[in-house]
């Protein structure tokens, strides 16, 4: 598993499709530098899981099954879109999950969907940046100098994507001609992730392997400020290793991230100054409302902490699951995704278990995403699941 990590420096023109060994880039850190841990989970807690309440089955369909990239659903203007390996791009009607229009084409598609002001953008693993609108036509197409892994952003009129060899390219959202490019550092061992960036503000916030955290100008690139959300700690490299690898989380006030083997922190968005760190670990990200910064951590917890001050409110850790998505808040809950196909609602303020319900038994690789009444996950073997919160 070891070949999901890269030393920088080191090129590769191999075809990612050659390469079986490696896993799903959703994989967490924990399962590549850990040993393997079985969690035993008590009977009781097992029989709360099989009690809890069904959350109600909007729609379902399938595409593609997804071998080494990970794709997120997105919603937008009533439509869902969904994208797989094998190069379909979907478009659902989000109330009744009727297939709209799909486009099928010779690339293999490796990070999406992103969507914002009429594009519906998609990456693929040669470094190429497909834009199209909400017709399905192609608009143009754009080539980075890498693989794209996360899902490209837009805003103010420029697309945002970033690629596998630490760049980040801002492009003309009209014909995706390059305005500016970012190079972050990255050390020499480091993993290859799905860590995306944040456009908020006319800024872009993103993490870096270890442990920095950079906001940027969306209009030119120019740095705004850098700070170290963790610092490595240990001996060896593999030790030492604190990765953002997954996008921060931005307000009015604050941009808070989570880094592997490190902590969670936020700080001041006009200045980066710290506002407050605690020890955590963390390789699929953190989401925030008005009041808590809700983090999934390693061994299957799901942690809260105050805005404000960074105190830990709760702690759960009884979702049968080590492995977690993401959160995502929908109204006064909280959403998260298993390694099992299970789908979880928490209530936010304590983080007791609501309601969850099955999908296809396989991973669920990705964060969901909104829907207006409830939320829409996609699975590892092509499932597209929408599901309703309405009557919680």
């Amino acid at each position: 598993m070891l070949s999901a990590l890269l030393l920088s420096g080191c090129g590769s023109t191999m075809n990612p499709f050659d390469m079986r060994i490696i896993e799903s880039m959703s994989t967490q850190l924990s399962d590549i530098l850990v040993k393997e841990e079985v969690i035993v989970y008590e009977k009781e807690e097992l029989d709360a899981l099989k009690a809890a309440d069904r959350i109600p089955l909007k729609w379902k369909d399938k595409v593609s099954e997804n071998h080494i990239a990970s794709f997120y659903t997105a919603y937008d203007n009533g439509a869902v879109y969904t994208a797989d390996e094998g190069g379909k791009l979907t478009k659902y009607d989000a109330s009744s999950g009727k297939e709209l229009w799909q486009v099928k084409t010779k690339n293999q598609f490796s990070a999406g969907v992103g969507v914002g002001e009429g594009l519906i953008l998609i990456g693929t693993f040669k470094g190429e940046l497909l834009a199209y609108n909400e017709s399905g036509h192609m608009l143009w197409q754009a080539s980075v100098t890498s693989e794209i892994l996360s899902t490209p952003q837009v805003q103010n009129n420029i697309v945002v994507v970033r690629t596998v060899d630490g760049r980040i390219f801002g492009l003309d959202a009209i014909d995706g001609k390059r305005k500016w490019v970012y190079q972050g550092a990255t050390p020499s061992l480091t993993v290859r992730s799905t860590a995306g960036i944040t456009i908020a503000h006319g800024a872009v916030f993103a993490g870096f392997p270890g442990g920095k955290m950079v906001a940027m100008s969306l209009f030119n690139g120019n740095i705004g400020w850098e700070v170290a959300v963790s610092q490595p700690r240990g001996v060896t490299e593999l030790e030492r290793m604190t990765d953002i690898t997954s996008a921060p989380v931005v307000n009015n006030r604050f941009v808070c991230a989570a880094a592997y083997q490190g902590r969670v922190a936020c700080f001041a968005i006009n200045d980066g100054a710290q506002i407050w760190a605690r020890e955590s670990s963390s390789s699929a990200g953190l989401a925030m409302d008005n009041d808590y910064v809700y983090v999934t951590e390693e061994k299957g917890v799901v942690a809260a902490y105050e805005l404000l001050s960074g105190a830990s409110m709760w702690k759960q850790s009884r979702l049968g699951s080590k492995k977690l998505t993401r959160p995502i808040i929908q109204g006064q809950y909280i959403v998260v995704g298993d390694d099992q196909g299970y789908v979880n609602l928490l209530r936010n303020y304590d983080g007791a278990l609501v309601a969850r319900s099955s999908t296809d038994g396989s991973i669920i690789q990705n964060s969901a995403s909104l829907l207006p009444d409830g939320f829409v996950v996609q699975t590892a073997k092509g499932g597209v699941y929408a599901f309703s919160t309405t009557q919680f």
